[in-house]
């Protein structure tokens, strides 16, 4: 290791951690501008939960990998909670995809997303596909007044044309459904540090370590139907962390009522200040190891049905960096 080299991105590194950046400001994102004030505000709950409160999320899985040619599963979990109680767990439709070479094109395709022919597509963009395709089916069957909380931001994938997301957030205020995206970990920088991560200190200097509280912290650049506000807030008094939570572009007051609402769920037991009905959905959402190896299983049961020999597979997919790891 080099110490020197080490000792330099640390004293650079502490000047950005304690302040010390160029008085520019940037949110981290490219769409994003940062609102000319950020100072925490004090936030309550509100007296009870939504009537509905529907969480979205996503997972994948590589099942075989032969470089050139991918083999990939995605699904995108829902759950719903009525009265406190969860109502509904449907952990999706695991379905798998073929990428690589010209199988990209033919994926792009299918998605039925409007996805430009030549765009490259991965794992992000088939989890993106599913994800949205949960929240559609969420804010139409959300009743009014209802709660639908997506694990990320409120921005698809970037090769997912802009009317996905404008058709979905019409379709929430038209049935007056509160959609909101939450965050774990943000890439929000003012000064070049974490921006969240000053913010916590901030709010603790100023309301004391039990506080509720919210702050307004940036819009997107673009305005109309597809606009967004980002905002970040500290859910719950034993919160360890706050958390950026995307909201449609609304008014401060609309803004701190669907906190309110939000931090009424915001109760996970391991995880405070984070929505409980979202930790439902990560874990139906979940492919754990066993699910790929089954995966996996059904996959080469399938490839010699069609007939491709044991040794064509095998010298297809074996992963020659664990093969060595393990000699």
């Amino acid at each position: 290791m080099t110490v020197a080299s080490l000792q330099d991105a640390a004293e650079r590194l502490a000047v950005l951690l304690n302040g010390g950046g160029a008085p520019a400001t940037q949110p981290g994102e490219g769409d994003l501008v940062l609102e000319p004030e950020i100072a925490p505000r004090p936030l309550a709950a509100a007296a009870g939960p939504p009537s509905e409160v529907w969480a979205v999320d996503g997972g994948q899985a590589l099942v075989a990998d032969a470089r050139c040619l991918q083999v990939f599963v995605a699904r995108a979990a829902r759950v719903c909670f009525r009265g406190g109680r969860c109502a509904l767990e449907d952990e999706g439709e695991l379905r798998a995809w073929l990428l690589g070479g010209e199988e990209d094109r033919v994926v792009a395709a299918g998605l039925g997303l409007g996805v430009a022919p030549g765009a490259a597509v991965d794992v992000n963009l088939l989890r993106d596909h599913e994800e949205w395709q949960a929240v559609r089916r969420c804010v139409d069957e959300a009743e009014p007044g209802g709660l639908v909380l997506v694990d990320g931001d409120l921005q698809p994938d970037w090769r997912i044309p802009t009317p996905l997301l404008v058709s979905v957030l019409e379709r929430a205020a038209s049935r007056q459904v509160t959609l909101a995206g939450v965050v774990k970990r943000s890439a929000l920088a003012r000064r070049g540090a974490p921006l969240v991560g000053q913010l916590e200190l901030e709010a603790e200097a100023a309301f004391g370590p039990r506080a509720r509280w919210w702050t307004p912290v940036a819009r997107t650049a673009v305005t109309g139907t597809g606009a967004r506000r980002i905002f970040v807030a500290r859910l719950d008094p034993d919160a360890r962390f706050a958390f950026r939570i995307d909201l449609p572009a609304c008014e401060d007051a609309v803004a701190e009522a669907a906190l309110a609402a939000l931090a009424t769920v915001a109760d996970d037991a391991g995880f405070p200040g984070y929505p409980y009905p979202l930790t439902v959905a990560d874990r139906l959402a979940a492919c754990p190891p066993w699910l790929r190896a089954d995966a996996g299983f059904v996959l080469d049961e399938l490839l010699a049905g069609a007939g491709v020999p044991a040794v064509v597979r095998e010298r297809a997919f074996a992963d020659r960096h664990r093969l060595m790891e393990r000699a």
